[in-house]
């Protein structure tokens, strides 16, 4: 195991995961001599070269529908949006191209892709730079949607969506930066999609998040123990396949549920393990499911602003002791 940041146990998992396959190629807008507009990309041109690690235009509609053509053509391209807004920009490519290009070839062209991006508050970054889309993406079929919470899972999951043979979004949070964490050496070692981690257990309260807002999470179950309250604190790190058997295996046991994003509430992830908890889930709940979530307004840009915009560990606390003190 090393001590890694969030970052560079991304820049690890891409050296790895081009030292291990030639057909690994990654482009993107300054990820090769700059090494990234936030350093992930650092060392990787030097290595590999520009025949493997290219930088591009600014033009993500381009870079994206270039990836899809260089899966369809036998490589496995690792393409970086630099901010998750600017997906926006290349919707239709991933969207109606890498989702869609396996069903529409009775699955004799597959899409071997991973688009990488970066989400969250990140010093007053405002509307355009900071919102959580993953909603979005995790209602298209075809997709595969994940979210790392710790430097081992940034690897993890990274190397687990390269070697996927479908396209992959692999979001990053750029609030876990600078974090540190263990990281496995072992360039084998991936972090299996579609499997949540149950990060602290507990029997009153489940807990879910995902990204930036586990931490959160851990920090007020921490708070709420003091209480006398043992939240068991879910990561969900997939979002699309979503990990139902855990969510509803720690519902069974706790009776209650809390869910935590940093994105807006109406139709997005949270809103749907909600959903599960209200159907498939509903003979377990002792109290309503609790939705903590963005307001349903832009960003703001002053940071005092940003930090309030986000759920903080005290709504978490709220939301939670609110949940417990309910009885069915």
């Amino acid at each position: 195991m090393s001590k890694l940041k969030y970052w560079q146990a991304i820049n690890t998992g891409l050296a790895e995961e081009l030292r291990r396959d030639e057909d690994v190629v990654l482009f993107g807008e300054d990820v090769g001599r700059p090494g990234g507009p936030f350093g992930a990309t650092k060392g990787l041109f030097g290595e590999f070269g520009e025949r493997r690690v290219r930088d591009t235009p600014i033009s993500e509609a381009t870079l994206t529908g270039t990836a899809v053509g260089a899966a369809l053509a036998g490589l496995r391209p690792v393409v970086e949006i630099m901010f998750f807004d600017f997906i926006t920009l290349a919707m239709d490519q991933l969207v109606n191209q890498a989702a869609k290009m396996g069903y529409l070839s009775m699955g004799r062209f597959p899409v071997p892709m991973t688009l990488r991006t970066m989400s969250g508050a990140r010093l007053g970054s405002g509307p355009q730079h900071s919102q959580g889309l993953e909603g979005w993406l995790a209602a298209v079929p075809g997709l595969k949607v994940v979210w790392s919470s710790t430097p081992e899972d940034a690897k993890g999951l990274l190397k687990a969506a390269i070697r996927d043979p479908d396209p992959v979004v692999v979001i990053e949070s750029a609030a876990l930066w600078s974090t540190r964490g263990e990281v496995p050496d072992d360039p084998e070692t991936t972090v299996p999609i579609g499997r949540a981690a149950v990060r602290r257990s507990g029997c009153d309260v489940t807990v879910v998040a995902w990204g930036a807002a586990v931490s959160r999470c851990l920090r007020a179950a921490e708070v709420l123990a003091n209480e006398g309250v043992e939240s068991e604190v879910i990561d969900l790190r997939t979002l699309n396949p979503l990990d139902e058997e855990t969510v509803l295996g720690s519902l069974r046991r706790t009776g209650r549920l809390v869910v935590v994003q940093d994105a807006t509430g109406p139709c997005s992830v949270g809103s749907e393990v909600v959903r599960l908890a209200a159907t498939s889930g509903f003979s377990a709940l002792k109290a309503p499911a609790e939705l903590v979530s963005a307001p349903f307004a832009p960003v703001p840009f002053p940071p005092v602003m940003e930090k309030a915009y986000f759920p903080q560990d005290d709504d978490v606390v709220a939301a939670v002791r609110r949940a417990t003190r309910q009885e069915a």
